[in-house]
């Protein structure tokens, strides 16, 4: 077996490798969007995971410093947004820093329970927090699915090596 030359950190993999190694695995894009009482927030994810079947659980990682973070914290429940693969300026823009990510043109409703869901998205999940576990400078936040909606029709959004792309 031959092995790479890469550089370490004291802690392990070096962070630039560490990136380098995640770029070229592609994952699934989401917008996660929650609102525990002071209005809509949500940002660009790619680290939804399902967990179980029975119950039905998913989660997510958020970085400590976001700024959706402390919204996030005190969400009773929060909703998975699958992004299709025409959606790109969405995702972009949920993960850009300091703008109002609900503002024009971002197209969002309401769902009977409250939580803000984004329009014309190729699926989304209604999530109720169960658990928040400190990893490193990110939470993982481990939630049961209570609903969701899916259009079969729609290609996903991923995002790989840097870039966004569809299949």
């Amino acid at each position: 077996m031959s092995v790479a030359t890469s550089s370490y950190s004291a802690t392990g993999i070096a962070p630039e490798r560490f990136k380098q190694m995640f770029r070229r695995y592609p994952a699934g894009v989401v917008a996660v969007t929650a609102d525990a009482g002071s209005g809509p927030v949500g940002f660009t994810a790619t680290s939804l995971t399902s967990l179980s079947i029975d119950p039905p659980l998913a989660s997510f990682g958020i970085a400590e410093a976001a700024s959706s973070w402390p919204h996030i914290e005190r969400a009773a429940t929060t909703v998975i947004n699958f992004l299709g693969a025409d959606q790109e300026s969405l995702a972009r823009r949920f993960a850009t820093s300091g703008i109002d990510r609900f503002a024009a043109p971002t197209a969002w409703r309401r769902l009977p329970t409250g939580e803000p869901v984004l329009d014309e998205v190729a699926g989304w999940l209604r999530l109720s927090v169960e658990q928040i576990i400190p990893a490193g400078d990110h939470r993982i936040v481990v939630a049961r699915v209570e609903d969701s909606w899916l259009d079969p029709t729609r290609r996903p959004l991923v995002f790989h090596d840097g870039a966004y792309r569809s299949i």
